[in-house]
């Protein structure tokens, strides 16, 4: 950089004045620097093979997940010209792989993965606690959308707890997911939006535990099995207490795809204990692995099919048993 680019950038970033003090101009410049070119956070070359890999090596028991996730988030990804946002809505109980899925997404599409500054998480009593405040939350919460899409098209935003999340807030979101939809002369058809609910877990666990009762094979369990996402939406709109069943997200039809995570067996959650220990470098131990899955909870009471927790308490379970 010459003398001459260098006045330039100093004059562009730290917008001098004949009152401005040297400290200001450096730091300016170290800023404009550092963001320039040390803190990148580029979009990856979509690889579906990647994402697939991904999937396949650590999600365990949700062949739904992974069929309709690498679909449809290939789909997306590889349409120069998609019609609307892309909106994926996970549904199952505590410790299925939700959070786990949404970070695997990210991991796919952005270079800092989930801790990109174009991947925006709300948690809706953590961010959204207080009804009283609801107005102040719907103009910050449009206003950050709208700003993330305007400076990056190709931003994700992902909602946690969407089921507990206030009706008015959801709405907020509603105009940025339509068809075609263009707002103040942005377009945020390239956008993501991801949310996570525990609502239909129930229903989802019914359903699978039918399938073991009739003797059949838990990858025979599909979407249209037994209207599996129909008896979701149903769940969701009888839910009184559902922030879903009192916005119009769900009315006009602006999510692509309900998914469902299955309950886990204990197969599954001796997969998580074992992927554990390697992620806390200890040495893989089937037997111990084995140990520590059945002395988590299963459900119900007397045949103990599925995890009750999921995976969520593995980690801490596991280091109960560590040396």
């Amino acid at each position: 950089m010459n003398a001459c680019h260098l006045l330039i950038v100093l004059l562009l970033v730290s917008n001098i004045t004949s009152s401005s003090g040297v400290l200001d101009v450096f730091a300016a410049v170290a800023s404009y620097v550092f963001n320039t070119f040390f803190d990148r956070d580029d979009l990856l070359p979509f690889d579906p093979k990647r994402l697939e890999k991904d999937l396949r090596d650590s999600l365990f028991g949700q062949h739904i997940v992974y069929d309709v996730v690498l679909k449809a988030v290939t789909s997306f990804m590889t349409d120069s010209n998609p019609n609307k946002p892309l909106v994926l809505s996970f549904h199952g109980t505590a410790g299925v792989g939700k959070n786990h899925v949404a970070k695997i997404i990210a991991k796919n599409i952005y270079e800092n993965g989930i801790e990109s500054h174009h991947v925006h998480m709300y948690i809706s009593e953590y961010h959204f606690p207080h009804k009283v405040m609801s107005d102040l939350y719907k103009a910050q919460l449009k206003a950050e959308i709208y700003k993330s899409v305007s400076s990056f098209p190709r931003s994700m935003f992902i909602f946690d707890e969407m089921d507990k999340m206030q009706p008015q807030l959801i709405d907020v979101i509603k105009p940025f997911l339509d068809y075609e939809a263009n707002i103040d002369g942005v377009s945020f058809r390239n956008a993501i939006f991801i949310f996570l609910s525990n609502a239909g877990g129930n229903v989802i666990a019914e359903v699978a535990l039918d399938f073991w009762r009739e003797g059949k094979d838990r990858e025979e369990l599909w979407m249209n099995s037994k209207e599996l996402e129909t008896k979701i939406l149903q769940n969701i709109f009888n839910d009184k207490n559902s922030g879903f069943l009192h916005s119009s997200i769900i009315d006009h039809h602006l999510v692509d795809h309900y998914i469902p995570f299955l309950p886990l067996e204990l197969k599954h959650v001796r997969q998580c204990v074992m992927t554990e220990m390697h992620h806390l470098n200890m040495i893989q131990d089937y037997d111990l692995a084995d140990e520590v899955a059945r002395d988590l909870p299963f459900f119900p009471a007397e045949e103990k099919i599925f995890a009750v927790k999921g995976c969520k308490s593995v980690r801490q379970k596991l280091v109960l048993y560590a040396d």
